[in-house]
């Protein structure tokens, strides 16, 4: 391969697990088929390619198989590599659809990075949609948790939330790939949520991502957003923050912080570290 990736995991679990991203930097973006190539090439669940644009960046994401509008693992992993390009600072990024600011703090071997997500909402779930999610993962009505009722949330991009009632059911999720990747473009989403909330702070999640041809991610900034901002809307008692553990079901475990102010719709700050992976 002939292009310039570095390769960061993202929202670690020190310097073990999280989610790796590919990041592509320089002063102006590849053509659309170049960085679908890139990604292609590269394999993770997204890359992200970033070009000098005044005083902040261009950022645009690509999965091995589309472009998807916003990816939070990614934009942690950018914030990361332009703390080490650039050093420590706050970042401004414009994507397809919105402008967001990212951080990068070297601490050590690690990154500390926290995204500011685009405006979150959320609606309800039709019953046909529904349907068919339960059925694609073997799911029943009475497996999922009643305090948080299906919806679907946005936070940059758009995602279905099925909240579990046990660690166990999450801990069992199987699904088809290919059924799961009709299902979620035919939706225009881009990952289905499923959640187990051991505290009313503390989340265990997983996130299939078959429409990027990726069977499961390990940590996904966007959708955390997204569950952040869906939690103010059914004013769940958060306390202005929730921890999210993703990944360990995989064996690959991430730890991702978002923090939720009492403003409806507005922003989540998702935060983690990083850590650089050998190329």
């Amino acid at each position: 391969m002939a292009h310039n990736i570095l390769n960061i995991a993202a929202f670690s679990d020190g310097e073990q697990g999280g989610n790796p991203a590919g990041v592509w930097i320089g002063t102006e973006l590849p053509d659309e088929a170049t960085m679908q190539r890139i990604a292609h090439e590269v394999g993770f669940s997204e890359t992200v390619f970033a070009a000098s644009a005044g005083n902040g960046w261009r950022v645009r994401y690509f999965s091995p198989e589309s472009e998807v509008p916003f990816c939070g693992h990614a934009t942690i992993a950018l914030g990361a590599a332009l703390a080490l390009a650039h050093g420590d600072g706050l970042f401004e990024l414009t994507l397809n659809h919105a402008n967001i600011t990212v951080e990068g703090k070297r601490q050590g071997s690690l990154i500390a990075a926290a995204l500011q997500s685009p405006t979150t909402h959320s609606e309800a779930v039709s019953d046909a949609l529904l349907a068919d999610a339960l059925a694609l993962f073997g799911l029943q009505h009475n497996d999922l948790d009643p305090r948080i009722a299906p919806a679907i949330i946005h936070g940059g991009a758009k995602h279905l939330v099925l909240s579990l009632k046990d660690r166990e059911t999450l801990r069992a999720m199987h699904y088809d790939l290919d059924a799961g990747r009709r299902l979620m473009n035919g939706a225009g989403m881009a990952t289905i949520l499923l959640a187990f909330a051991e505290t009313n702070q503390l989340f265990h999640t997983r996130n299939p991502f078959a429409s990027g041809g990726v069977y499961e991610d390990p940590a996904t900034g966007a959708a955390t957003a997204a569950f952040a901002g869906y939690l103010r809307d059914i004013h769940w008692p958060h306390q202005g923050k929730i921890n999210i553990i993703q990944g360990e079901d995989m064996g690959c475990r991430s730890l991702l912080q978002a923090e939720i102010t009492s403003q409806i719709g507005a922003s989540i700050r998702v935060s983690g570290s990083a850590r650089i992976m050998a190329n």
